[in-house]
């Protein structure tokens, strides 16, 4: 009876092992990256906007970063979120800025002002817009130099 119970508890082990391999290859496949044109112009506008709003008074009206905030362009921008996803952004934005209102910034805005810093760091636009949805965002990596998937 005990090694009937071993059997199928090893029987089930790799079942579940099977799966989850099978969801860690279909989440790798659905990965995109910033260098796919995430979002559109019409959300670039509206990106802008709602920097000039929100942001450029800390992060410079050029992104250049001021004496307590950092640039949201460049080298070293670029450095510090390459291989993480555009959720990771997205959730700091919207969990700490603006920094004396955090929370503040609506999911529409965090999705329209990280199109600007998309296209202010030379990640070109396609046709749709960045959507609002963590899973979408999620899929989404911030490939700073190519080649990263």
């Amino acid at each position: 009876m005990r090694r009937a119970l071993v059997v199928t508890a090893t029987i089930l082990l790799v079942n579940a092992a099977g799966h989850l391999a099978d969801l860690g290859a279909q989440q790798t496949a659905e990965t995109r990256s910033v260098r796919d044109g995430v979002y559109n112009e019409e959300q670039l506008d509206r990106g802008f906007l709602a920097y000039e709003q929100i942001c450029s008074d800390c992060h410079g009206y050029d992104m250049e970063g001021g004496e307590e905030a950092p640039a949201l362009e460049g080298g070293t921008f670029l450095s510090n979120w390459n291989g993480l996803t555009l959720r990771e952004l997205a959730d700091r934005i919207r969990t700490t800025m603006p920094p004396d209102a955090p929370r503040s910034v609506s999911r529409q805005q965090t999705s329209d002002i990280m199109s600007l810093i998309l296209n202010t760091n030379n990640f070109p636009a396609g046709d749709a817009e960045l959507g609002t949805e963590t899973q979408v965002l999620r899929q989404i990596k911030i490939d700073a130099f190519g080649g990263e998937r």
